[in-house]
């Protein structure tokens, strides 16, 4: 018996603006985008190499805890902690110059086909994700999405990081990004798509009306075998395709309306968590 196709996404009544939502890290890219830039952050000298072992600890606590409140408040803090002083310019930089080696060959080649099927039929492009902004516009502009909202740090005075977080587009924070770009851009949530891998983004999952889960932890594969759900496994990253390699324009963050830009180590936690 051959396996059945999955239903992809459909097209909408004109007078409705849609939306596909997606999670980044195990989602669109086989890796998490904060891991992928590591070497680049040692060579460069934002991370050394025992701070880099400190955090894998952290990770592995985390790992261990259920991810309860008080273990992620503990994980963030020391993502925040591990990045203060970091200049937003250079770490923008660094990413967007390794960009070609570290990420385009992770990008699942059945995300790069639902990303352009949503295209084709005339939906926005957002990328929700818990890594910073710094990191993830540069891949936002790469696979030519719309918009995207990543985690926020404080700043110091002279504009670096400043050791706390500001807003953590993680859990009801990445729902709150959506609501906000569904404010600012009139997309009908309940017409609109969201994907992830993890059962922390429930809340971004349930902001709309199309829910699809991809490579889910066990957690959340319950969660959309008891909702009906759609259940996708994307498996085979491939570099990115001409196709989604296009200038699309101004690249608007969801800092621009009411969030802002972001931390560049908090999806670290997302990394830790096991898969099926």
């Amino acid at each position: 018996m051959s396996a059945p196709r999955r239903q992809g996404p459909r097209s909408s009544h004109r007078s409705r603006r849609v939306a596909a939502f997606f999670d980044l890290d195990k989602t669109i890219i086989a890796t998490s985008s904060v891991f992928a830039f590591n070497k680049s952050f040692v060579d460069e000298g934002l991370l050394s190499r025992r701070s880099v072992i400190d955090l894998a600890y952290t990770q592995l606590a985390f790992s261990l805890s259920d991810a309860d409140d008080e273990q992620m408040v503990k994980v963030r803090q020391a993502m925040a902690t591990a990045t203060k002083g970091w200049e937003p310019a250079k770490v923008e930089r660094i990413v967007t110059e390794a960009l070609t080696e570290r990420v385009s060959p992770t990008v699942y080649a059945e995300a790069q086909e639902l990303l352009a099927e949503h295209r084709a039929l005339g939906h926005d492009l957002v990328i929700v994700s818990a890594s910073g902004e710094e990191l993830v516009a540069p891949i936002a502009r790469m696979l030519g999405v719309d918009h995207y909202a990543g985690t926020r740090m404080n700043r110091d005075a002279d504009g670096r990081y400043g050791g706390e977080i500001e807003f953590y587009c993680q859990g009801q924070g990445k729902a709150e990004a959506i609501r906000a770009f569904a404010g600012r851009y009139g997309y009908d949530l309940p017409s609109s798509y969201a994907y992830s891998d993890s059962s922390t983004d429930m809340p971004m999952l349930l902001e709309v009306g199309h829910p699809t889960v991809i490579n889910p932890d066990r957690a959340l594969r319950r969660e959309a075998l008891a909702r009906g759900w759609p259940i996708l496994t994307f498996e085979n990253p491939t570099p990115l395709l001409p196709t989604l390699e296009r200038a699309t324009g101004p690249i608007v963050g969801v800092g621009s309306i009411a969030l802002a830009v972001g931390a560049a180590a908090v999806s670290f936690a997302r990394a830790s968590r096991k898969r099926d």
